[in-house]
Protein backbone atom coordinates (compact mmCIF):
# COMPACT_ATOMS: atom_id res chain seq x y z
CA UNK A 1 0.00 0.00 0.00
CA UNK A 2 3.14 1.95 0.94
CA UNK A 3 4.61 1.46 -2.36
CA UNK A 4 1.55 1.88 -4.34
CA UNK A 5 1.22 5.41 -2.77
CA UNK A 6 4.60 5.85 -3.20
CA UNK A 7 3.98 5.02 -7.32
CA UNK A 8 0.94 7.14 -7.23
CA UNK A 9 2.61 10.07 -5.67
CA UNK A 10 5.31 9.69 -8.29
CA UNK A 11 3.21 9.72 -10.49
CA UNK A 12 1.61 12.73 -9.70
CA UNK A 13 4.44 14.61 -9.48
CA UNK A 14 5.37 13.08 -13.22
CA UNK A 15 2.03 14.13 -14.12
CA UNK A 16 2.18 17.43 -13.08
CA UNK A 17 5.69 17.86 -13.89
CA UNK A 18 4.25 16.97 -17.55
CA UNK A 19 1.49 20.13 -17.40
CA UNK A 20 4.00 22.35 -16.19
CA UNK A 21 6.59 21.34 -19.30
CA UNK A 22 3.43 21.77 -21.62
CA UNK A 23 2.32 25.18 -19.99
CA UNK A 24 5.87 26.60 -20.42
CA UNK A 25 6.23 24.84 -23.61
CA UNK A 26 2.98 26.96 -24.91
CA UNK A 27 4.35 29.79 -23.43
CA UNK A 28 7.62 29.45 -25.30
CA UNK A 29 5.16 28.70 -28.28
CA UNK A 30 3.08 32.01 -27.69
CA UNK A 31 6.12 34.00 -26.91
CA UNK A 32 7.94 33.71 -30.11
CA UNK A 33 4.74 33.58 -32.43
CA UNK A 34 4.32 36.95 -30.21
CA UNK A 35 7.92 38.16 -31.79
CA UNK A 36 6.75 36.36 -34.99
CA UNK A 37 3.99 38.99 -35.19
CA UNK A 38 5.57 42.34 -33.87
CA UNK A 39 8.51 41.33 -36.09
CA UNK A 40 6.34 41.26 -39.12
CA UNK A 41 4.32 44.65 -37.77
CA UNK A 42 7.70 46.44 -37.83
CA UNK A 43 8.89 45.18 -40.97
CA UNK A 44 5.31 46.25 -42.53
CA UNK A 45 5.60 49.56 -40.86
CA UNK A 46 8.62 49.99 -42.28
CA UNK A 47 8.07 49.11 -45.45
CA UNK A 48 4.93 51.48 -45.70
CA UNK A 49 7.33 54.14 -44.43
CA UNK A 50 9.94 53.94 -46.92
CA UNK A 51 7.14 53.41 -49.16
CA UNK A 52 5.95 57.14 -48.37
CA UNK A 53 8.94 58.84 -48.39
CA UNK A 54 10.13 57.23 -51.51
CA UNK A 55 6.85 58.93 -52.81
CA UNK A 56 7.52 62.68 -51.07
CA UNK A 57 11.09 62.71 -52.72
CA UNK A 58 9.13 61.75 -55.67
CA UNK A 59 6.73 64.76 -55.81
CA UNK A 60 9.81 67.26 -54.42
CA UNK A 61 11.08 65.75 -57.45
CA UNK A 62 8.27 67.05 -59.84
CA UNK A 63 7.74 69.89 -58.04
CA UNK A 64 11.04 71.70 -58.43
CA UNK A 65 11.38 69.78 -62.40
CA UNK A 66 8.38 70.74 -63.80
CA UNK A 67 7.56 74.14 -61.64
CA UNK A 68 7.58 76.11 -65.54
CA UNK A 69 4.84 73.95 -66.32
CA UNK A 70 2.74 73.75 -63.27
CA UNK A 71 2.92 77.69 -63.62
CA UNK A 72 2.80 78.63 -67.16
CA UNK A 73 -0.31 77.05 -68.65
CA UNK A 74 -0.61 78.18 -72.88
CA UNK A 75 -1.99 75.22 -73.85
CA UNK A 76 -5.24 75.64 -71.74
CA UNK A 77 -7.66 75.92 -72.87
CA UNK A 78 -5.18 76.46 -76.17
CA UNK A 79 -2.16 78.86 -78.11
CA UNK A 80 -5.08 78.80 -81.21
CA UNK A 81 -6.42 82.32 -81.22
CA UNK A 82 -10.49 81.89 -81.17
CA UNK A 83 -11.10 85.53 -81.76
CA UNK A 84 -10.30 89.08 -82.52
CA UNK A 85 -11.62 92.70 -80.98
CA UNK A 86 -13.15 93.07 -84.75
CA UNK A 87 -15.64 90.56 -82.88
CA UNK A 88 -16.71 92.94 -80.68
CA UNK A 89 -16.53 96.25 -82.48
CA UNK A 90 -13.36 97.22 -82.04
CA UNK A 91 -10.74 98.51 -84.84
CA UNK A 92 -7.34 96.93 -83.50
CA UNK A 93 -3.48 96.28 -85.31
CA UNK A 94 -1.79 93.41 -85.30
CA UNK A 95 1.78 93.94 -83.66
CA UNK A 96 5.14 91.95 -83.27
CA UNK A 97 7.54 92.96 -81.03
CA UNK A 98 11.28 91.88 -81.16
CA UNK A 99 12.45 90.93 -77.74
CA UNK A 100 16.67 92.11 -76.67
CA UNK A 101 17.08 87.79 -76.86
CA UNK A 102 15.58 87.38 -80.66
CA UNK A 103 12.03 86.55 -80.17
CA UNK A 104 8.70 87.70 -81.92
CA UNK A 105 5.64 88.64 -80.13
CA UNK A 106 2.36 88.42 -81.18
CA UNK A 107 0.18 91.29 -79.75
CA UNK A 108 -2.50 93.69 -80.85
CA UNK A 109 -3.02 97.42 -80.32
CA UNK A 110 -6.93 98.68 -79.46
CA UNK A 111 -6.51 101.87 -79.95
CA UNK A 112 -9.71 104.39 -78.20
CA UNK A 113 -11.40 106.74 -79.91
CA UNK A 114 -10.90 109.53 -76.98
CA UNK A 115 -8.18 108.32 -75.66
CA UNK A 116 -7.12 109.29 -72.04
CA UNK A 117 -4.16 106.97 -71.33
CA UNK A 118 -2.73 103.69 -72.71
CA UNK A 119 -3.16 100.59 -70.71
CA UNK A 120 -0.07 98.31 -71.48
CA UNK A 121 -1.95 94.55 -70.04
CA UNK A 122 -0.64 91.48 -68.97
CA UNK A 123 -2.46 88.23 -68.70
CA UNK A 124 -2.46 85.50 -66.37
CA UNK A 125 -0.82 82.51 -66.83
CA UNK A 126 -3.43 80.19 -68.81
CA UNK A 127 -4.64 80.76 -72.27
CA UNK A 128 -3.78 83.76 -75.01
CA UNK A 129 -4.99 87.43 -75.97
CA UNK A 130 -8.27 86.24 -77.55
CA UNK A 131 -9.69 84.84 -74.29
CA UNK A 132 -8.99 88.98 -72.62
CA UNK A 133 -11.48 90.20 -75.08
CA UNK A 134 -14.01 91.65 -72.31
CA UNK A 135 -11.20 93.20 -70.52
CA UNK A 136 -10.41 95.09 -73.35
CA UNK A 137 -13.83 96.32 -73.70
CA UNK A 138 -13.91 97.78 -70.66
CA UNK A 139 -10.79 99.47 -71.01
CA UNK A 140 -11.74 100.98 -74.34
CA UNK A 141 -14.97 102.02 -72.39
CA UNK A 142 -12.69 103.88 -70.16
CA UNK A 143 -11.21 105.51 -72.89
CA UNK A 144 -7.98 103.75 -72.61
CA UNK A 145 -5.96 101.96 -75.36
CA UNK A 146 -4.69 98.87 -75.11
CA UNK A 147 -1.16 97.15 -75.87
CA UNK A 148 -2.04 93.30 -74.93
CA UNK A 149 1.17 90.71 -75.56
CA UNK A 150 1.39 87.33 -75.62
CA UNK A 151 4.32 86.23 -73.58
CA UNK A 152 6.85 83.86 -75.28
CA UNK A 153 5.11 80.21 -75.94
CA UNK A 154 1.53 81.68 -75.90
CA UNK A 155 -0.35 82.13 -78.55
CA UNK A 156 1.55 82.71 -81.98
CA UNK A 157 4.47 84.33 -80.07
CA UNK A 158 7.85 82.57 -80.73
CA UNK A 159 10.17 80.68 -77.50
CA UNK A 160 9.21 79.03 -73.99
CA UNK A 161 7.69 80.74 -71.19
CA UNK A 162 9.62 81.13 -67.87
CA UNK A 163 10.13 83.86 -65.48
CA UNK A 164 13.28 85.73 -66.82
CA UNK A 165 11.60 85.51 -70.25
CA UNK A 166 8.54 86.66 -69.10
CA UNK A 167 10.38 89.75 -67.73
CA UNK A 168 11.94 90.19 -71.01
CA UNK A 169 8.84 90.36 -72.85
CA UNK A 170 7.36 93.12 -70.46
CA UNK A 171 10.58 95.29 -71.00
CA UNK A 172 9.95 94.72 -75.21
CA UNK A 173 6.24 95.71 -75.05
CA UNK A 174 7.00 98.52 -72.63
CA UNK A 175 10.24 99.54 -75.03
CA UNK A 176 7.54 99.00 -77.89
CA UNK A 177 5.19 101.57 -76.54
CA UNK A 178 7.46 104.31 -75.36
CA UNK A 179 10.00 104.18 -78.38
CA UNK A 180 8.05 103.52 -81.45
CA UNK A 181 5.01 104.31 -80.55
CA UNK A 182 5.70 107.62 -78.93
CA UNK A 183 3.40 106.73 -75.89
CA UNK A 184 4.52 109.21 -72.91
CA UNK A 185 5.08 107.48 -69.74
CA UNK A 186 3.55 109.60 -68.34
CA UNK A 187 0.18 108.48 -69.35
CA UNK A 188 1.09 104.85 -69.46
CA UNK A 189 -0.64 102.74 -66.77
CA UNK A 190 1.04 99.17 -66.24
CA UNK A 191 -1.78 96.73 -65.83
CA UNK A 192 -1.86 93.32 -64.57
CA UNK A 193 -4.04 89.83 -63.78
CA UNK A 194 -3.00 87.14 -61.58
CA UNK A 195 0.23 86.08 -62.83
CA UNK A 196 0.80 88.91 -64.81
CA UNK A 197 0.22 91.02 -62.04
CA UNK A 198 4.07 90.34 -61.20
CA UNK A 199 5.14 90.76 -65.05
CA UNK A 200 3.32 94.39 -65.13
CA UNK A 201 4.99 95.15 -61.12
CA UNK A 202 8.10 94.29 -62.61
CA UNK A 203 7.94 96.41 -65.58
CA UNK A 204 6.58 99.05 -63.49
CA UNK A 205 9.93 98.76 -61.50
CA UNK A 206 11.86 99.47 -64.45
CA UNK A 207 10.16 102.74 -65.67
CA UNK A 208 8.66 105.42 -64.24
CA UNK A 209 4.59 105.11 -65.49
CA UNK A 210 1.30 106.71 -64.84
CA UNK A 211 0.20 104.30 -62.57
CA UNK A 212 0.43 100.47 -61.52
CA UNK A 213 -2.64 98.45 -61.31
CA UNK A 214 -2.69 95.13 -60.03
CA UNK A 215 -5.73 92.55 -60.02
CA UNK A 216 -6.25 89.17 -58.42
CA UNK A 217 -2.40 89.21 -57.72
CA UNK A 218 -0.67 87.30 -55.09
CA UNK A 219 2.42 88.61 -53.13
CA UNK A 220 4.57 85.82 -54.41
CA UNK A 221 4.69 82.25 -55.49
CA UNK A 222 6.83 81.07 -52.64
CA UNK A 223 3.80 82.48 -50.57
CA UNK A 224 1.28 80.68 -52.58
CA UNK A 225 3.11 77.90 -52.68
CA UNK A 226 3.53 77.18 -49.07
CA UNK A 227 0.06 78.11 -48.66
CA UNK A 228 -0.65 74.97 -51.22
CA UNK A 229 1.52 72.84 -50.01
CA UNK A 230 2.29 73.08 -46.77
CA UNK A 231 3.90 69.64 -45.99
CA UNK A 232 6.64 70.28 -48.43
CA UNK A 233 9.45 72.93 -48.02
CA UNK A 234 8.79 74.49 -51.12
CA UNK A 235 10.31 77.95 -50.43
CA UNK A 236 13.88 75.84 -50.56
CA UNK A 237 12.06 74.37 -54.12
CA UNK A 238 11.16 77.77 -55.69
CA UNK A 239 12.79 78.70 -58.73
CA UNK A 240 9.94 80.74 -60.70
CA UNK A 241 9.45 83.41 -58.05
CA UNK A 242 7.61 86.04 -59.16
CA UNK A 243 8.23 88.25 -56.22
CA UNK A 244 5.35 90.73 -57.15
CA UNK A 245 5.54 92.32 -53.62
CA UNK A 246 9.40 93.20 -54.67
CA UNK A 247 8.79 94.33 -57.89
CA UNK A 248 6.12 96.72 -56.37
CA UNK A 249 8.01 97.97 -53.71
CA UNK A 250 10.73 99.12 -56.32
CA UNK A 251 7.92 101.21 -58.43
CA UNK A 252 6.32 105.12 -57.15
CA UNK A 253 3.37 104.75 -59.35
CA UNK A 254 -0.15 105.46 -57.68
CA UNK A 255 -1.66 102.03 -56.97
CA UNK A 256 -4.45 100.27 -57.50
CA UNK A 257 -5.16 97.05 -56.18
CA UNK A 258 -8.33 95.16 -56.98
CA UNK A 259 -9.05 91.85 -55.50
CA UNK A 260 -12.16 90.17 -54.64
CA UNK A 261 -12.82 88.42 -50.84
CA UNK A 262 -14.47 85.55 -53.03
CA UNK A 263 -11.23 84.64 -54.89
CA UNK A 264 -11.00 81.19 -54.42
CA UNK A 265 -7.68 80.67 -56.32
CA UNK A 266 -5.72 83.39 -55.02
CA UNK A 267 -6.96 84.84 -50.94
CA UNK A 268 -7.94 88.27 -50.48
CA UNK A 269 -5.24 88.71 -47.86
CA UNK A 270 -2.42 88.48 -50.81
CA UNK A 271 -4.06 91.63 -52.41
CA UNK A 272 -4.37 93.15 -48.90
CA UNK A 273 -0.73 92.71 -47.95
CA UNK A 274 0.30 94.75 -51.36
CA UNK A 275 -2.24 97.56 -51.11
CA UNK A 276 -0.83 98.03 -47.05
CA UNK A 277 2.83 97.62 -48.56
CA UNK A 278 2.29 100.10 -51.16
CA UNK A 279 3.26 103.90 -51.99
CA UNK A 280 1.09 106.57 -49.96
CA UNK A 281 -0.92 107.11 -53.60
CA UNK A 282 -2.91 103.61 -53.68
CA UNK A 283 -6.36 102.73 -53.67
CA UNK A 284 -7.72 99.24 -52.59
CA UNK A 285 -10.70 98.27 -54.85
CA UNK A 286 -12.94 95.32 -53.46
CA UNK A 287 -14.79 93.29 -55.81
CA UNK A 288 -17.19 90.60 -55.81
CA UNK A 289 -16.83 87.15 -57.43
CA UNK A 290 -14.10 84.43 -58.36
CA UNK A 291 -10.52 84.70 -59.68
CA UNK A 292 -11.26 84.94 -63.06
CA UNK A 293 -14.61 86.18 -63.19
CA UNK A 294 -14.57 88.85 -60.38
CA UNK A 295 -14.61 92.22 -62.92
CA UNK A 296 -17.69 90.97 -65.03
CA UNK A 297 -19.54 90.35 -62.07
CA UNK A 298 -18.42 93.23 -60.76
CA UNK A 299 -18.82 95.22 -63.51
CA UNK A 300 -20.61 98.80 -62.36
CA UNK A 301 -18.29 98.93 -59.36
CA UNK A 302 -15.23 97.85 -61.61
CA UNK A 303 -15.79 100.64 -64.05
CA UNK A 304 -16.43 103.23 -61.37
CA UNK A 305 -13.10 102.30 -59.17
CA UNK A 306 -11.25 102.43 -62.40
CA UNK A 307 -12.65 105.84 -63.36
CA UNK A 308 -12.24 107.39 -59.89
CA UNK A 309 -8.23 106.38 -59.81
CA UNK A 310 -8.01 107.49 -63.47
CA UNK A 311 -9.26 110.52 -62.55
CA UNK A 312 -6.91 111.41 -59.51
CA UNK A 313 -4.11 109.98 -60.89
CA UNK A 314 -3.87 110.44 -64.27
CA UNK A 315 -4.06 113.32 -66.18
Amino acid sequence: MHAANTLLHSDGVAMLGWRNAMRMDGRLHWNADMMDGSATTLALIARIALGLALVYLLLLTLLFVFQSRLIHLPGIPGRELTASPSDIGLDYEDVHIATADGLQLHAWYVPAVEERGVVLFFHGNAGNISHRLDSIALFNELGLSVLIPDYRGYGRSEGRPSEAGLYRDADAALAYLIDQRGVSPERLIVFGRSLGAAVAAHAASQETVAALVLESAFTSVADMAAELYPIFPVRALVRQHYPTLEHMQRSDAPLLIIHSPDDEIIPFRHGQTLYESGPEARRLLEIEGDHNTGFLRSRSRYLDGWQRFLEEYVH
